[in-house]
């Protein structure tokens, strides 16, 4: 009987060190949602969205990547499970600094990153200004220019499939990009095409939609406003050459969304670069192929 008890104290303990929930207080007051999950090297979730929250990732892919890393899933300011600014300071510096004070908080010296989409941009701010935390980046369907992302893939899939002309995929456009986004997802959506800018499937487009529904009060202060912001759409490619880290690249041959040929402007002088036949969401709809990936990079590096 004391063996039994001993065991099950061993592991109530081992549970407690890896799986935690909790809230990171910020030096400007905002309240962070962290949870805590799995073991091995500790690895930051940078989300997409903007404003996708952490959820969806932990509940399709966190089996996975719990058994290989130290997974901190983490709810940016003003999105899902965390609070917002006061004083709307949604700049990338101060995401910067969120990601430092929940390091810090978490007693973690050294960590990698993993971002998907809009992450990568949050990704490559934060590897340029931290380079003493940030030791290795997996960047997963990630864009680095929301402007190329936009024009040259963008604006020419939604036109193909809403039927209409592709009027400019131009960067220098004089209407604004985020009016053109809009007036777009307002047309796909009209016409139930949206899910074919990121999905194999309509199905899977619901699946992952109905992951918003499972968490109560989602916050979506930081998405709606989060493409006004001039931080966000600067070209992050032509700094790739300076990250001296290891990435693993990850692209969908089929990802409309960022972009198939998106990647050809990374310059990461230490990457693996790897192609994978699927959209936007690899971790629901080739998860074997995301996971060889990610495999590759962690055996070659030693994460």
């Amino acid at each position: 009987m004391k063996k039994i008890s001993l065991t099950f104290l061993a592991i109530l303990f081992a549970l407690s060190i890896y799986a935690e929930e909790r809230q990171v207080l910020t030096s400007d007051s905002v309240k962070l949602y962290v949870n805590v999950k799995g073991k091995g090297t500790p690895c930051l979730y940078i989300h997409g969205g903007p404003g996708s929250g952490s959820f969806w990732l932990e509940k399709f892919f966190g089996d996975y990547l719990e058994q290989h890393f130290q997974m901190i899933y983490l709810d940016q300011r003003g999105v899902c499970r965390s609070s917002s600014p006061e004083d709307h300071n949604y700049s990338l510096d101060r995401f910067i600094k969120d990601f430092e004070e929940v390091r810090v908080a978490l007693g973690i010296k050294q960590w990698i990153t993993l971002g998907h989409s809009f992450g990568g941009i949050l990704q490559m701010a934060y590897a340029e200004s931290c380079p003493q935390s940030n030791i290795g980046m997996i960047m997963i369907n990630c864009t680095l220019s929301m402007k190329r992302s936009f024009c040259e893939s963008w604006l020419p899939k939604a036109s193909e499939f809403l039927g209409i002309e592709n009027r400019s995929s131009d960067v220098n456009d004089s209407i604004p990009l985020t009016d053109q986004w809009m007036a777009l997802i307002g047309k796909l959506n009209e016409k139930g095409l949206m899910w074919k800018m990121a999905y194999a499937s309509q199905e899977n487009d619901r699946l992952m939609n109905a992951t918003y529904g499972e968490v109560p009060h989602w916050n979506n202060d930081f998405s709606s406003v989060a493409l006004t912001i001039d931080d966000y759409w600067k070209d992050f490619r032509k700094n790739t050459p300076d990250i001296k880290i290891p990435v693993l690249f990850f692209y969908g041959r089929t990802d409309w969304m960022v972009g198939p040929e998106h990647y050809k402007g990374v310059k990461f002088p230490d990457m693996i670069l790897w192609g994978s036949d699927v959209g936007h969401m690899p971790f629901l709809e080739n998860k074997t192929d995301l996971e060889r990936a990610i495999n590759s990079y962690a055996a070659k590096y030693k994460f």
